[in-house]
Protein backbone atom coordinates (compact mmCIF):
# COMPACT_ATOMS: atom_id res chain seq x y z
CA UNK A 1 0.00 0.00 0.00
CA UNK A 2 1.46 3.69 -0.85
CA UNK A 3 2.04 6.17 1.89
CA UNK A 4 1.19 8.91 -0.46
CA UNK A 5 -1.64 10.76 -1.99
CA UNK A 6 -1.53 12.19 -5.62
CA UNK A 7 -4.14 14.45 -6.66
CA UNK A 8 -5.19 14.32 -10.60
CA UNK A 9 -3.09 15.77 -12.53
CA UNK A 10 -4.24 17.09 -15.89
CA UNK A 11 -3.40 14.75 -19.56
CA UNK A 12 -1.10 17.40 -21.17
CA UNK A 13 1.58 17.46 -19.12
CA UNK A 14 5.10 18.58 -21.42
CA UNK A 15 8.07 16.66 -20.35
CA UNK A 16 7.19 16.38 -16.48
CA UNK A 17 10.93 16.52 -14.62
CA UNK A 18 11.06 15.20 -11.19
CA UNK A 19 13.45 17.55 -8.75
CA UNK A 20 14.39 16.02 -5.77
CA UNK A 21 15.95 18.27 -2.35
CA UNK A 22 15.34 17.03 1.46
CA UNK A 23 16.33 18.98 4.28
CA UNK A 24 18.70 17.97 7.43
CA UNK A 25 21.55 15.74 5.74
CA UNK A 26 23.35 16.72 2.29
CA UNK A 27 21.78 20.14 2.75
CA UNK A 28 24.42 22.34 3.71
CA UNK A 29 23.17 25.88 4.46
CA UNK A 30 20.10 24.83 3.46
CA UNK A 31 21.39 25.80 0.11
CA UNK A 32 19.96 23.15 -1.40
CA UNK A 33 16.55 22.64 -0.19
CA UNK A 34 16.14 26.52 -0.67
CA UNK A 35 16.80 26.27 -4.21
CA UNK A 36 13.92 23.55 -4.59
CA UNK A 37 11.58 25.55 -2.55
CA UNK A 38 12.38 28.61 -5.18
CA UNK A 39 11.78 26.25 -7.99
CA UNK A 40 8.20 25.44 -6.37
CA UNK A 41 7.45 28.68 -5.24
CA UNK A 42 4.37 29.52 -6.76
CA UNK A 43 3.25 26.10 -7.76
CA UNK A 44 0.44 24.07 -6.74
CA UNK A 45 0.91 21.30 -4.03
CA UNK A 46 -0.13 17.79 -5.84
CA UNK A 47 0.40 14.82 -3.69
CA UNK A 48 1.59 14.51 -0.09
CA UNK A 49 3.24 11.41 2.22
CA UNK A 50 1.98 10.02 5.87
CA UNK A 51 3.63 11.55 7.94
CA UNK A 52 3.41 8.72 10.37
CA UNK A 53 4.92 6.44 7.76
CA UNK A 54 8.41 8.44 7.38
CA UNK A 55 9.19 10.16 10.91
CA UNK A 56 10.62 9.88 14.02
CA UNK A 57 9.05 12.50 15.69
CA UNK A 58 11.61 12.59 18.48
CA UNK A 59 14.24 14.21 15.49
CA UNK A 60 11.57 15.85 13.65
CA UNK A 61 9.21 17.05 16.41
CA UNK A 62 5.98 18.81 15.43
CA UNK A 63 5.08 22.19 16.39
CA UNK A 64 2.36 23.30 18.67
CA UNK A 65 1.06 26.62 18.85
CA UNK A 66 -0.19 27.22 22.33
CA UNK A 67 -2.13 31.31 22.34
CA UNK A 68 -3.44 32.76 24.97
CA UNK A 69 -2.53 28.99 27.03
CA UNK A 70 -4.53 27.00 24.77
CA UNK A 71 -3.22 24.27 22.70
CA UNK A 72 -4.61 25.45 18.85
CA UNK A 73 -2.58 23.65 16.44
CA UNK A 74 0.04 21.19 15.40
CA UNK A 75 2.24 21.90 12.89
CA UNK A 76 3.63 18.58 11.55
CA UNK A 77 6.66 17.56 9.43
CA UNK A 78 5.54 17.27 5.96
CA UNK A 79 6.90 15.71 2.58
CA UNK A 80 5.18 17.22 -0.38
CA UNK A 81 5.17 17.07 -4.42
CA UNK A 82 4.74 20.83 -5.87
CA UNK A 83 3.67 20.60 -10.00
CA UNK A 84 5.03 23.98 -11.37
CA UNK A 85 3.93 24.80 -15.17
CA UNK A 86 6.66 26.69 -16.76
CA UNK A 87 6.59 27.81 -20.72
CA UNK A 88 8.83 24.77 -21.77
CA UNK A 89 7.56 22.12 -19.53
CA UNK A 90 6.23 20.96 -15.97
CA UNK A 91 8.48 20.29 -13.09
CA UNK A 92 7.69 18.18 -10.02
CA UNK A 93 9.60 19.00 -6.85
CA UNK A 94 9.60 16.67 -3.72
CA UNK A 95 10.71 18.46 -0.49
CA UNK A 96 10.17 18.14 3.30
CA UNK A 97 12.64 16.85 5.72
CA UNK A 98 14.80 13.77 4.94
CA UNK A 99 12.75 10.60 6.20
CA UNK A 100 13.55 8.36 9.15
CA UNK A 101 12.28 5.59 8.35
CA UNK A 102 11.44 2.85 5.41
CA UNK A 103 13.75 4.60 3.00
CA UNK A 104 13.64 1.46 0.74
CA UNK A 105 9.89 1.97 0.66
CA UNK A 106 9.81 5.02 0.63
CA UNK A 107 11.79 4.91 -2.63
CA UNK A 108 9.51 2.61 -4.12
CA UNK A 109 7.04 5.22 -3.91
CA UNK A 110 8.55 8.06 -5.07
CA UNK A 111 8.96 5.42 -8.26
CA UNK A 112 5.78 4.61 -8.60
CA UNK A 113 4.26 8.05 -8.32
CA UNK A 114 7.23 8.89 -10.93
CA UNK A 115 5.93 6.58 -13.24
CA UNK A 116 2.21 7.29 -12.82
CA UNK A 117 3.10 10.92 -13.27
CA UNK A 118 5.20 9.75 -16.55
CA UNK A 119 8.43 11.61 -15.13
CA UNK A 120 11.04 11.65 -18.46
CA UNK A 121 14.33 12.89 -16.16
CA UNK A 122 15.19 13.11 -12.50
CA UNK A 123 17.69 15.68 -10.68
CA UNK A 124 18.30 15.55 -7.31
CA UNK A 125 19.70 18.70 -5.70
CA UNK A 126 22.22 18.83 -2.22
CA UNK A 127 24.64 20.63 -0.97
CA UNK A 128 28.26 19.95 0.92
CA UNK A 129 30.41 21.38 3.16
CA UNK A 130 34.06 22.40 1.38
CA UNK A 131 37.20 24.47 1.90
CA UNK A 132 35.74 27.00 -0.79
CA UNK A 133 35.60 30.48 0.09
CA UNK A 134 32.69 32.45 -0.55
CA UNK A 135 34.65 35.41 -2.76
CA UNK A 136 34.61 32.32 -5.53
CA UNK A 137 31.86 30.64 -7.71
CA UNK A 138 29.95 27.81 -6.02
CA UNK A 139 31.21 24.79 -7.56
CA UNK A 140 28.90 21.87 -8.33
CA UNK A 141 29.85 18.63 -8.26
CA UNK A 142 27.23 16.22 -10.99
CA UNK A 143 26.58 12.46 -10.04
CA UNK A 144 24.69 10.23 -12.32
CA UNK A 145 25.49 7.19 -14.62
CA UNK A 146 28.88 6.66 -16.89
CA UNK A 147 26.96 7.58 -19.49
CA UNK A 148 25.61 10.89 -18.00
CA UNK A 149 29.09 11.54 -16.31
CA UNK A 150 30.51 10.99 -19.87
CA UNK A 151 28.50 14.14 -21.36
CA UNK A 152 30.79 16.02 -18.62
CA UNK A 153 33.59 18.41 -19.27
CA UNK A 154 35.30 17.19 -16.39
CA UNK A 155 33.61 14.10 -14.15
CA UNK A 156 35.23 13.79 -10.58
CA UNK A 157 37.47 10.80 -10.26
CA UNK A 158 38.43 7.69 -8.06
CA UNK A 159 36.32 6.54 -5.02
CA UNK A 160 34.52 8.88 -2.70
CA UNK A 161 32.54 6.91 0.24
CA UNK A 162 30.24 9.30 2.00
CA UNK A 163 27.18 8.35 4.34
CA UNK A 164 24.55 7.71 2.34
CA UNK A 165 21.28 10.32 1.88
CA UNK A 166 17.93 9.42 0.99
CA UNK A 167 17.64 12.01 -1.83
CA UNK A 168 20.59 9.85 -3.62
CA UNK A 169 18.87 6.37 -3.27
CA UNK A 170 15.91 7.95 -4.96
CA UNK A 171 18.28 9.18 -7.63
CA UNK A 172 19.71 5.85 -7.68
CA UNK A 173 16.04 3.42 -7.42
CA UNK A 174 14.77 5.88 -10.41
CA UNK A 175 17.94 5.94 -12.63
CA UNK A 176 17.62 1.60 -12.10
CA UNK A 177 14.30 1.78 -13.53
CA UNK A 178 15.20 3.62 -16.79
CA UNK A 179 14.47 7.37 -15.79
CA UNK A 180 17.30 9.43 -16.81
CA UNK A 181 18.77 10.87 -13.10
CA UNK A 182 21.49 13.05 -12.32
CA UNK A 183 22.20 15.08 -8.91
CA UNK A 184 23.53 18.15 -8.47
CA UNK A 185 25.63 18.72 -5.30
CA UNK A 186 26.78 22.28 -4.35
CA UNK A 187 30.20 23.00 -2.43
CA UNK A 188 28.97 25.91 0.48
CA UNK A 189 31.73 27.49 2.17
CA UNK A 190 31.65 25.51 5.93
CA UNK A 191 31.45 29.24 7.64
CA UNK A 192 28.77 30.20 5.54
CA UNK A 193 24.99 30.00 6.86
CA UNK A 194 23.16 30.55 5.06
CA UNK A 195 24.16 30.79 1.58
CA UNK A 196 21.99 32.07 -1.41
CA UNK A 197 24.85 31.63 -4.10
CA UNK A 198 25.04 28.03 -3.43
CA UNK A 199 21.38 27.95 -4.08
CA UNK A 200 21.48 30.04 -7.02
CA UNK A 201 24.37 28.03 -8.88
CA UNK A 202 21.78 24.93 -8.42
CA UNK A 203 19.29 26.40 -9.86
CA UNK A 204 21.22 27.56 -12.71
CA UNK A 205 22.50 23.85 -13.19
CA UNK A 206 18.61 22.48 -13.18
CA UNK A 207 18.15 25.42 -15.56
CA UNK A 208 20.80 24.27 -18.05
CA UNK A 209 19.45 20.83 -17.77
CA UNK A 210 16.10 20.79 -17.89
CA UNK A 211 16.21 23.57 -20.69
CA UNK A 212 13.61 26.37 -18.74
CA UNK A 213 14.07 29.79 -17.19
CA UNK A 214 13.51 29.74 -13.59
CA UNK A 215 15.39 32.88 -12.78
CA UNK A 216 17.20 33.86 -9.18
CA UNK A 217 14.60 36.51 -7.98
CA UNK A 218 15.09 37.74 -4.43
CA UNK A 219 18.05 34.88 -4.04
CA UNK A 220 19.85 37.48 -5.55
CA UNK A 221 19.24 40.01 -2.88
CA UNK A 222 19.85 37.69 -0.47
CA UNK A 223 23.09 36.67 -2.14
CA UNK A 224 24.27 40.32 -1.77
CA UNK A 225 23.39 40.83 2.14
CA UNK A 226 25.08 38.01 3.01
CA UNK A 227 28.77 38.44 1.06
CA UNK A 228 28.48 42.35 2.39
CA UNK A 229 27.39 40.60 6.10
CA UNK A 230 30.34 38.29 5.94
CA UNK A 231 32.73 41.06 4.57
CA UNK A 232 32.03 42.73 7.31
CA UNK A 233 32.74 40.10 9.57
CA UNK A 234 36.05 39.25 8.17
CA UNK A 235 37.58 42.66 7.27
CA UNK A 236 38.16 43.22 11.05
CA UNK A 237 40.22 40.10 11.57
CA UNK A 238 43.63 39.51 10.46
CA UNK A 239 43.41 35.58 10.60
CA UNK A 240 40.16 35.85 9.10
CA UNK A 241 41.25 37.66 5.98
CA UNK A 242 44.09 35.75 5.67
CA UNK A 243 41.99 32.22 6.03
CA UNK A 244 39.66 33.24 3.35
CA UNK A 245 42.95 34.15 0.88
CA UNK A 246 44.40 30.86 1.75
CA UNK A 247 41.35 28.90 0.22
CA UNK A 248 41.14 31.58 -2.82
CA UNK A 249 44.85 29.84 -3.10
CA UNK A 250 43.18 26.70 -3.21
CA UNK A 251 40.36 26.99 -5.73
CA UNK A 252 40.29 24.12 -8.64
CA UNK A 253 42.36 22.23 -5.74
CA UNK A 254 41.06 19.25 -4.34
CA UNK A 255 41.51 19.27 -0.92
CA UNK A 256 43.36 21.38 1.84
CA UNK A 257 46.72 20.59 2.49
CA UNK A 258 47.27 18.11 5.12
CA UNK A 259 47.68 19.08 8.71
CA UNK A 260 45.83 22.17 8.32
CA UNK A 261 43.34 23.58 10.66
CA UNK A 262 42.49 26.49 9.08
CA UNK A 263 38.57 26.20 9.38
CA UNK A 264 38.59 26.38 13.15
CA UNK A 265 40.23 30.16 12.82
CA UNK A 266 37.39 31.81 11.17
CA UNK A 267 34.30 29.66 12.92
CA UNK A 268 36.16 30.51 15.82
CA UNK A 269 36.06 34.42 14.82
CA UNK A 270 32.86 34.19 14.18
CA UNK A 271 31.47 32.37 17.17
CA UNK A 272 32.98 35.33 18.79
CA UNK A 273 31.62 38.15 16.70
CA UNK A 274 28.18 36.63 17.20
CA UNK A 275 28.53 36.01 20.78
CA UNK A 276 29.51 39.83 21.15
CA UNK A 277 26.37 41.28 19.04
CA UNK A 278 22.08 41.65 19.58
CA UNK A 279 20.84 39.17 18.04
CA UNK A 280 22.37 36.49 15.31
CA UNK A 281 24.40 37.55 12.37
CA UNK A 282 23.16 36.36 9.13
CA UNK A 283 26.30 33.35 9.17
CA UNK A 284 27.07 31.35 11.59
CA UNK A 285 29.84 28.36 11.51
Amino acid sequence: MSNYELSELPEDLVAPALIVSFEDWVDAAGAASTAARHIADGGEVVATFDSDALYDYRSHRPVLDIVDGTPESFQWPVMTLTRRHLAERDLFVLSGPEPDYRWKDFAGDVLEMAIRVGIVEHISLGAIPAAVPHTAPTPVMMTGSKEEQARTASPPEGLLRVPAAAVSLVEWTLAANGIPAVGFWAQVPHYAMPFASGSIALIRRVEDRLGVTIGAGSLEEEEATQRNALQQLISGNPEAREYVERLEGLVGEQEVPAGENIAEEVERFLRNQRRGREGPTPFSP
